[in-house]
């Protein structure tokens, strides 16, 4: 009985864990943009107000407008320089927890594992055929699991080249 509450207990820790670590690299993805989006908002508000008195301290109207015209092109570079910084907080964010899941799926692989010895040890005579069949279907799941990780991480790649283009493109 001790051993089940052990394992029992074992579990539960690291379940406690693992969300933790979760939650906590949520937080911290939060927080980076949360700080991020103020000092955006910070910077804008300054950038306004300087622009709002050169234009007002034009002379004539060609100066207010060429005052403008100067004033447009930090105002993409910033853009594109803010949605750069969102991009990678969310791209490191998700690396992080694609990271966990990954482990996580390691642990429970060995776990499962580890119980099919452990009933194929004892299941009766004549069994073997249906541990067999469990122990295939455990060898399909850790295959697919491989295949829809590698997808995945083709498509992140594919998306942070994409993104990583369009934000260049933007800059010019």
């Amino acid at each position: 009985m001790s051993i089940n509450t052990e394992h029992f207990a074992a579990a539960n820790k690291a379940t406690v864990d693992s969300l933790l670590s979760v939650a906590n690299t949520a937080l911290a993805s939060a927080e980076r943009i949360a700080a991020l989006n103020l000092n955006t908002a910070r910077a804008a508000i300054e950038d306004t107000a300087a622009g709002v008195k050169t234009v007002i301290e034009a002379k004539d109207p060609q100066a207010a407008l060429a005052a403008q015209k100067a004033l447009a092109q930090p105002a993409i570079e910033k853009a594109v320089a803010y949605s750069r910084s969102v991009y990678e907080i969310s791209s490191q964010t998700q690396q992080e927890l694609a990271k966990m899941v990954e482990a996580q799926f390691g642990e429970f692989q060995k776990s499962v594992a580890g119980l099919v010895d452990l009933a194929a040890k004892s299941a009766p005579a004549g069994s073997e055929g249906a541990v067999a069949a469990v122990q295939s279907a455990i060898a399909a799941a850790n295959s697919a699991f491989g295949n829809m990780n590698a997808v995945a991480k083709q498509f992140t790649e594919t998306a942070q080249k994409n993104i990583a283009s369009a934000l260049n493109q933007g800059k010019k």
